[in-house]
């Protein structure tokens, strides 16, 4: 079964960038909507950023200036630019999508949380 995978979790200091990426495994026709989350040890999970099929986007007022979600539709992979960062942006980040894909059962969509949760540390 095709799957999301990310990529881009690292060690930055604060001010600094970073990017997050979500492709999938294999092939797929697209990607819908998709969400970057994060979640911080005790901390409930929370929405970091969101765009839609149109690339219409939203953000979470902690972020809003400094991170920016962006979509490549040749190559069904999502990004997650992070600019500015700040020490209490430290959390494992995941994306969450909805996903087309076509098989020998037809076209279908289903939601899709990607694998290998991304740490990002920001000192």
């Amino acid at each position: 079964q095709v799957h999301l995978v990310e990529s881009g979790g690292g060690l930055v200091q604060a001010g600094g960038s970073l990017r997050l990426s979500c492709a999938p495994s294999g092939s797929i026709l697209r990607i819908n909507e998709m969400g970057w989350y994060r979640q911080a040890p005790g901390n409930q999970r929370e929405l970091v950023a969101g765009i839609n099929s149109g690339g219409i986007t939203n953000y979470a007022d902690s972020v809003k200036g400094r991170f920016t979600i962006s979509r490549d539709n040749a190559k069904n992979t999502v990004y997650l630019q992070m600019n500015n960062v700040k020490p209490d942006g430290t959390a494992g980040y995941d994306c969450d999508a909805k996903i087309t894909t076509r098989g020998g059962c037809g076209v279908r969509s289903r939601d899709d949380w990607g694998q290998g949760r991304q740490d990002a540390v920001f000192s």
